[in-house]
């Protein structure tokens, strides 16, 4: 057989998209550089791409930005857990029972009415300035779409299933483990998702409302020595901390969902 005839590989999808993000990232960048080039806008309202760096390493450097992005980090994961525990538990039993979710409903859709920044001073006022008041805005930000993810992947389960387990005998829990979880996961998961990304918003309120440290008291000490370049570090740090958020998720539910791509055509 001629070598020349056998197909030639093809490179992985992936690295495409990483070379795409690559050249996304650096036009963007060589587009801010030209704005603060042209525009003629002083370095403490728009700094350039090269001052943020600079300040992004002096940062690091000094220890401030891994303390903060350190507390932000932390903040955030352990409201994002909460939320998501919670809003599991209390999601799987409005769809097992109506009744509770006519008497629930009302009240939940009330507050999302309610915008988090509304009420994030009144939780720092109540629980004072410390990590749990962070922690319990994150995990109230994160818990409806959670909420709605599991009511709606629960309720997704085909009821020829259920009556099949109901013939085999399978207790609660075994519906729940070989069948409910397994239907609702990836619904829930992409409630996750969403969640991963608005707990670091959740975060940010609350230590701008009220904070000594992470990334939300870093933009706010920033903002008021003028120091633009660092606030722009920090919103990167968030942006970043956002991306590997929602990167562990969807890691998470490529590992969780691999049988789902096996059982696939």
């Amino acid at each position: 057989m001629d070598p020349k005839s056998l197909p030639k590989p093809s490179r992985p999808r992936g690295w495409r998209a990483y070379w795409t993000a690559l050249a996304s990232l650096a036009a963007a960048l060589l587009l801010w550089w030209l704005v603060t080039q042209t525009s003629g806008l002083p370095a403490f309202i728009l700094p350039p791409p090269g001052q943020v760096a600079v300040r992004f390493w002096s940062a690091l450097l000094d220890g401030s930005l891994l303390a903060d992005t350190g507390a932000t980090l932390l903040e955030v994961v352990l409201g994002l857990f909460c939320g998501t525990v919670t809003a599991a538990l209390l999601g799987y039993a409005l769809a097992k029972s109506p009744l509770f979710e006519r008497l629930l409903a009302p009240y939940l859709v009330a507050t999302q009415a309610i915008p988090i920044v509304a009420i994030a001073p009144l939780l720092v006022i109540w629980f004072g300035p410390g990590m749990f008041s962070k922690v319990l805005i994150c995990a109230l930000i994160v818990f409806f779409p959670v909420l709605v993810n599991t009511v709606v992947g629960v309720r997704a389960v085909p009821r020829p299933l259920r009556d099949l387990m109901g013939s085999l005998r399978a207790t609660r829990f075994q519906i729940l483990r070989h069948l409910e979880l397994p239907a609702a996961l990836p619904i829930l998961l992409g409630g996750l998702r969403i969640g991963a990304t608005l707990s670091v918003i959740g975060a940010v309120v609350g230590e701008l409302v009220g904070s000594d440290r992470g990334l939300g008291f870093l933009v706010n000490a920033a903002r008021g020595r003028y120091d633009t370049a660092l606030v722009f570090v920090a919103v990167f740090t968030l942006v970043a901390l956002a991306l590997l958020l929602y990167g562990l998720v969807a890691w998470l539910e490529h590992r969780l969902l691999a049988w789902q791509e096996g059982s696939k055509p």
